[in-house]
């Protein structure tokens, strides 16, 4: 393959992405601010002289410091990585429409404008009879309409024998968990819509609210696509990403999703992990999706899903699903086939050509205190080992030679580690024995030692895929 790929993001996911650049024979440049020059995505190129490949910007999220590196070393795509600008349509426009045209190793901007919206997302869906959690589709601005829609949804929960029925009121325009109200009383209901919506118009501008069936006895699931820009789709099957911090974010997941060996389940496990496939392909169908995506459901203890959101990017998660597929034998690089997808090339091989078997198991390495609230650790690392396995591999920038100072700008990720197996209890064993095997040493300012989540990333593996 041709090209020079720009790789505008940090940590183990840069690292990543470098080394599947230099599988397909591809040039790249890595940037970096001042708080990640001791990082390995940085120390393993070059930041100086004729060969120079790594640069230094004031911010991963200055597009301006993007582009100028991009030109400046004769880039002819971007990878995103994921967070930062990789779900940002505006970005990924004007990576393909300026007058030094880029190729965006991603979905179109099209796509990531209409999917990433989550209000149209699921608008999309239902009229393709997709199911979404109950409730409204579309902003609503008048209190009497709301009032009906909420009493609606908590008599249809009361008819389907909820014990404990609620609803959320969420606001329209917001995100990251801002501006969401719990109600389980029709008598509440006004009040707090009200305050709701006085919050909303303060701190986005938008009075709107959305109405929905509050779900709380759930596993959250995810099914990954890979798509190319010929109309082919292929999926590699589905995650579970339930065991999270309190942040909502992800710390053990496995694949597949759901697995008898692990709970008796109401439903027949295998029909719903085909139907939310079935479902993810039809929607990327719906909107040419052309890249590699996520497709993220949750689904009841009834067996009932829900499509939750669509990622339109490369997920940490990614090399779980890798990781229980063969194709020809091996386990395949899903970043290695997002940049040859996004570069144009055509996937190359039938749905019938993957084979899945066994069980993987992703652990999220993080300095932090699970017992405080998930409160970040800052400090130095002094030690940083972990073992090696055929059946296990590490992700990290982390160097594992000499000491390393936690940046107190990014959350303190430390690394992930992949085991995989041949069934889902023989993951967990080899997931256990891998933490019991790792060895991770550091002081804070005080002296204090270092605090990772290792303890309870092994007392979580036995709630994997159940309810």
């Amino acid at each position: 393959m041709e090209g020079k790929v720009l790789i505008a993001n940090r940590g183990e996911i840069a690292i990543r992405i470098m080394n599947a650049c230099q599988d397909l024979g591809l040039e790249y440049v890595v940037v970096y601010t001042d708080a990640d020059k001791d990082s390995e995505h940085v120390c393993l190129n070059k930041t100086e002289g004729v060969d120079q490949n790594a640069w230094r910007i004031t911010s991963y999220t200055e597009p301006n410091d993007i582009f100028a590196v991009a030109d400046h070393t004769g880039c002819t795509a971007i990878h995103p990585g994921y967070g930062f600008f990789s779900e940002d349509f505006r970005f990924a426009r004007r990576t393909t429409i300026r007058d030094r045209q880029l190729t965006f190793i991603g979905p179109n901007w099209e796509v990531i404008r209409d999917l990433g919206d989550k209000i149209n997302t699921k608008r999309v869906a239902n009229q393709l009879g997709i199911p979404t959690i109950p409730g409204t589709d579309a902003p609503i601005y008048n209190e009497m309409e709301a009032e009906e829609i909420a009493l609606g949804l908590l008599e249809e929960q009361q008819d389907h024998g909820i014990d404990d029925p609620s609803i959320l009121i969420k606001a329209a325009a917001g995100g990251g968990g801002m501006g969401i109200e719990e109600v389980n009383d029709i008598k509440h209901f006004r009040r707090v819509y009200r305050q709701l919506q006085n919050y909303a118009k303060r701190q986005f501008g938008d009075g709107g609210v959305l109405i929905e069936q509050c779900l709380r006895d759930y596993n959250h699931l995810e099914v990954q696509l890979v798509c190319s820009q010929y109309n082919e789709r292929i999926h590699f099957s589905s995650r579970n990403c339930t065991i999270q911090s309190t942040g909502r974010q992800k710390r053990v997941e496995a694949a597949p999703g759901f697995h008898s060996s692990c709970f008796d389940y109401e439903f027949d496990e295998q029909k719903v992990l085909d139907q939310i496939v079935k479902y993810s392909l039809k929607l990327a169908d719906h909107v040419n999706y052309d890249n590699v995506g996520t497709w993220e459901w949750i689904v009841s203890r009834t067996g009932q899903p829900y499509l939750l959101e669509v990622n339109t990017r490369i997920q940490v998660e990614n090399d779980i699903s890798a990781r229980i597929s063969y194709l020809n034998g091996k386990q395949p690089n899903l970043i290695r086939e997002q940049i040859r997808l996004g570069l144009g090339e055509r996937i190359g091989f039938k749905q019938k050509d993957i084979v899945f078997k066994g069980a993987s198991i992703e652990l999220r390495i993080v300095a932090e205190d699970t017992k405080r609230g998930f409160a970040p650790w800052i400090g130095s690392i002094t030690e940083f080992a972990f073992p090696q396995h055929d059946w296990s591999t590490v992700y990290s920038h982390v160097p594992f030679d000499r000491p390393y100072t936690i940046p107190s700008d990014f959350d303190p990720n430390l690394a992930l580690a992949l085991i995989w197996a041949d069934s889902v209890d023989e993951a967990k064993q080899r997931a256990a024995q891998f933490i019991d095997e790792t060895r991770i040493k550091g002081k804070d300012s005080s002296g204090g030692p270092i605090i990772t989540n290792l303890d309870y990333l092994k007392d979580n593996l036995d709630r994997l895929l159940t309810f």
